[in-house]
């Protein structure tokens, strides 16, 4: 049954989204988030180009139906191994060296 509830639409499968797109717009978050670091208080002057960057990387990717569609299959093949096991699948998380 791949019927979805409306905290599944609005609210799982964006946050599948907004993961992903991070990992895929990752050169333009390290970008962004070096610039912070060396700038400080004036990042929001300073950090405008890298800023922009980023967020053009990430609404390309969530505005994008077909991005969508792939993030809707893995939620619902997530979905469908919960149901089967009873065991939730823990989303890798991006992790730098300790």
């Amino acid at each position: 049954n791949s019927k979805l509830r409306h905290v599944e639409k609005d609210v799982l499968i964006p946050q599948i989204m907004r993961e992903r797109a991070k990992e895929l717009c990752s050169e333009k978050v390290q970008a962004f988030t070096k610039c912070c670091q060396e700038t400080g208080l004036l990042m929001v002057v300073k950090c405008r180009q890298e800023n922009s960057a980023l967020k053009d990387c990430l609404v390309g990717y969530y505005s994008d139906p077909l991005f969508y569609e792939e993030c809707k299959t893995e939620y619902l093949k997530q979905r469908e191994e919960y149901r089967a096991t009873g065991i939730k699948k823990k989303r890798q998380k991006l992790t730098s060296n300790v």
